[in-house]
């Protein structure tokens, strides 16, 4: 067994595919739009998805806003760099709600990011 995706539903699918892309760096591995259905989806990952896990971008029509709720947490990424990748991020015009620099209690350098749905995405610095 392994992970494939996570879902998230976002309320502008141009609007995250870009900040996936372009500020998070990932590629658009495929995209659908099923109009009959009324959502379209995307595929956004760091590699191919017969390899890596990735991330399902859903855009149901007419809905530009979801509540976030208590029970999800956050996607996490590891970066060589989180100081730098902060840099980066802001630098592309994301949002960083939580600079880079040790976890609580611990050495492990962390950074949050934020998706413009409001998702929060840890960066965890490789060691």
């Amino acid at each position: 067994m392994r992970m494939l995706h996570t879902m998230l539903r976002v309320g502008n699918m141009e609007r995250s595919v870009k900040f996936y892309t372009e500020v998070m760096g990932m590629k658009l591995l495929r995209a659908t739009d099923r109009p009959e259905q009324k959502y379209s989806l995307a595929f956004v990952g760091y590699g191919d998805e017969s390899d890596t896990a990735v991330v399902e971008l859903t855009y149901n029509y007419g809905v530009d806003k979801y509540e976030m709720g208590g029970a999800f947490g956050h996607l996490a990424i590891e970066v060589p760099d989180a100081y730098k990748a902060c840099e980066t991020v802001k630098a592309k015009g994301g949002t960083v709600s939580r600079e880079a620099g040790p976890v609580k209690g611990g050495s492990t350098v962390i950074a949050f990011v934020q998706d413009p749905d409001g998702y929060k995405i840890e960066l965890i610095e490789r060691k």
